[in-house]
């Protein structure tokens, strides 16, 4: 039996999201196209979302939900349609860089604050894992479209789904024509020309997409990040791995973020980095009740390079004075590649220190020599 994930109907909310304009049609086009179906399939909303400009939000209202024309109203009437909650409390409108309702996008600053409270409502709604959405990008300006569909590219899963609605001639044209009547309903065309709405055809498009959301780390997907950061975000982990150390700061850049290290886990990354630089083999862990003496002089050079400004290290140097054992390096391991995973999200795997899966575990850094770079000369630390 199929996954409830991979059949959008069958979760208990389900919403129509789109951009309108001055063209509120498309939300009655696309919920006829989606409700209106032979099939045990229909994707019937519990909710209906707009997004859209002041005027753009004021005409959906005027023209969906009011008493008369009410068309939204019409449509679920005409065809018995089970109660969808649609209300201008679902109509979102987009905010200038002062909170007050954007008239419309034709500024840079515009096209931010669009893309910016598009993204942040896509990034809401896909948080709730008992829902799946239906995105249309039919209606508004090009631009919202556009971040509508990118939003849902970078945060959309399985279930969410991305569609364009069709309308045959000559009703593409009118504005007048809502939906395709069940009774002869005639509309005046341009020119004079009469037609009939029970003749009209929609078809619904959908549109493949590619999901991003796997490559984010958790803080964009549970946080208030834009749509710049997002999208910066999905660019890195979707980007070839770039380890960048800097030892005099004590912090490394990886996946795009910089970030500080303690100096035991920098240490212990610092050891694999150079070996990985040098095309050297994986080591074997010390064994876990032998002291090592190599593991101790190779990981206290790299500790030294890095703790000149932090003073005295008689204290580390005193706890290895007869080698480092399997109990020190796993601490340590398993605390780094822990702080990796939580700044670098799912982008950590490449700069994680892997044991090879499978015995004798061997560790070293997955990363090709191109890959890794100091901010000293090599020369500066003798491994």
């Amino acid at each position: 039996m199929p996954n409830a994930r991979e059949n959008p109907h069958e979760y208990p909310r389900r919403i129509l999201i789109a951009v309108t304009g001055l063209s509120p049609q498309i939300v009655t086009e696309t919920l006829y196209a989606l409700a209106v179906s032979p099939t045990a399939s229909a994707f019937i909303p519990t909710e209906i979302h707009l997004i859209s400009t002041r005027s753009g939000a004021e005409k959906a209202r005027l023209a969906l939900l009011s008493e008369e024309p009410g068309w939204f109203h019409r449509l679920s009437r005409d065809y018995a349609l089970p109660p969808i909650h649609f209300s201008a409390d679902t109509i979102h409108v987009l905010e200038d860089v002062n909170g007050k309702p954007l008239e419309d996008i034709r500024s840079p600053e515009d096209n931010r604050r669009a893309a910016d409270g598009i993204t942040g409502i896509i990034r809401e709604f896909t948080a709730d894992p008992d829902c799946a959405l239906h995105v249309s990008i039919a209606g508004g300006r090009k631009t919202m479209g556009f971040f509508l569909g990118y939003a849902l590219s970078l945060y959309g899963r399985p279930q969410d789904k991305l569609s364009h609605v069709l309308v045959s001639e000559p009703f593409e044209a009118s504005l007048s024509f809502y939906y395709p009547t069940p009774a002869s309903h005639v509309l005046e065309m341009p020119g004079g020309r009469l037609v009939d709405s029970a003749q009209a055809r929609i078809t619904l498009a959908e549109l493949p997409f590619v999901s991003l959301r796997h490559g984010l780390p958790e803080a964009l997907l549970t946080g208030r990040a834009s749509y710049n950061e997002t999208v910066e975000a999905a660019r890195h982990a979707l980007a070839p791995a770039e380890l960048q150390i800097d030892l005099a700061a004590r912090r490394i850049r990886a996946a795009g973020k910089t970030f500080p290290l303690p100096p035991a886990e920098f240490a212990l990354l610092s050891v694999f980095a150079r070996r990985a630089l040098r095309g050297e083999a994986p080591l074997p862990a010390p064994a876990k009740e032998s002291p090592d003496a190599d593991w101790k002089n190779r990981y206290l050079v790299e500790l030294r390079s890095i703790a000149r400004p932090l003073g005295d290290l008689d204290g580390t140097a005193h706890a290895l004075r007869n080698g480092m054992d399997g109990g020190y390096f796993s601490t340590h391991l398993s605390k780094l590649n822990k702080i990796l995973r939580r700044e670098l999200g799912p982008a950590a795997g490449p700069y994680l220190i892997s044991d090879g899966g499978r015995r004798p575990r061997r560790y070293s850094l997955g990363l090709r020599p191109s890959a890794i770079r100091y901010d000293i000369p090599e020369t500066a630390v003798r491994g």
